[in-house]
């Protein structure tokens, strides 16, 4: 097949989607595709540059907002580069690539295109309307406020310690756990850089555990636990050592059982496509508590997703071509 694949952007999460994106297409390559790896904001890519960015990795810190901005600026025309292939490759992380935006634009000119569709991706984006959903579906999830809310409100209501993030953001950028009730303006405000809404949630906890779906089935569940200890910030995504991922988790039968069928029940409840990533705490008490679903999951061979797919037998470039061949044709086998 001809694809294309989409990265890069102009979201604070851009070096990750490069570090994905060029991963994924030299494994579609690998799998026999022809393939175009195509920056959002700067057009397709030359196969040096390709090589290059597939040496390199994800910095410490996002890109500065004023980097972003001058990018926001140079979007390409995309309209033959896409229209030449068979399906679109979404390897984009937060911001337009993964709140619907360019899904709708893909949807209006009827290309085929990998993850979910626009109104099931904005809505996961949205943790607000995540959290209401997971409820009705019956899955638990943290108790949480949106700002703007008054000190008194959120000990009152959510207590200490308690997580500041952005709405609409993902890799934990403009996350926040505050101890001290002094603390919680500037975490609000930090988190509002990100996004104009901003959630205020309980802190729950306990082990870090993450789901992967795929084409309606659960891959076994893993445990991240970060090596500086804390939360699985940026830097413990993306910097080596910065976490041990166990693939599969130490986990019984009834709790594998168990999180899969949340997983399961998060990923149905927004209406997402072939794939996303679940992902939970586990509290002392054993219960598990759904944080948020990743709609266009990190893609690196070192990723969450290909590493649970990994502990199902399923390599990363069987991956890729899967995710592929399904946006290309749903109506096929799965294997």
């Amino acid at each position: 097949m001809k694809v294309v694949v989409l990265l890069g952007g102009t979201s604070a999460e851009r070096d990750v989607s490069i570090a994905s994106g060029v991963q994924v297409a030299r494994a579609l390559r690998n799998a026999g595709h022809e393939v175009v790896a195509v920056d959002t904001a700067r057009g397709a890519l030359p196969s040096a540059e390709e090589e290059r960015l597939l040496a390199g990795g994800v910095g410490e810190i996002p890109p500065e907002s004023e980097a972003l901005a001058v990018l926001k600026g140079t979007t390409p025309a995309l309209d033959s580069l896409l229209r030449n292939s068979d399906v679109v490759f979404l390897a984009l992380h937060g911001g337009t690539g993964e709140d619907g935006t360019i899904q709708a634009m893909l949807d209006l000119a009827g290309l085929p295109y990998t993850g979910s569709g626009h109104a099931a991706s904005a809505m996961a984006m949205d943790k607000d309307v995540s959290k209401q959903l997971f409820r009705v579906a019956g899955v638990a999830t943290p108790d949480w406020l949106m700002a703007p809310a008054s000190d008194e409100t959120i000990m009152n209501e959510i207590g200490l310690p308690t997580v500041i993030k952005p709405n609409r953001q993902g890799s934990t950028i403009g996350l926040s756990i505050v101890d001290e009730s002094s603390a919680l303006s500037a975490a609000i405000k930090e988190a509002k850089l990100y996004d104009t809404e901003v959630m205020i949630e309980r802190y729950v906890p306990g082990r870090e555990l993450t789901v992967g779906i795929l084409e309606g089935e659960a891959l076994p569940p893993g445990e991240i636990i970060p090596m500086r200890g804390g939360i699985f910030d940026y830097e413990s995504k993306y910097q080596p050592d910065g976490a041990e991922e166990i693939f599969p988790a130490d986990l019984s039968t009834g709790q594998v059982s168990e999180i899969q069928d949340l997983a399961l029940k998060a990923h149905m409840a927004l209406k997402l496509g072939a794939y996303s990533r679940v992902d939970f705490r586990l509290d002392e008490a054993g219960k598990f508590w759904c944080l948020e679903v990743n709609t266009l999951p990190g893609m690196t061979s070192a990723s969450l997703l290909p590493k649970a797919a990994g502990a199902a037998g399923i390599t990363f470039e069987a991956l890729c071509d899967r995710i592929a061949r399904f946006a290309a044709d749903p109506s096929r086998p799965s294997r």
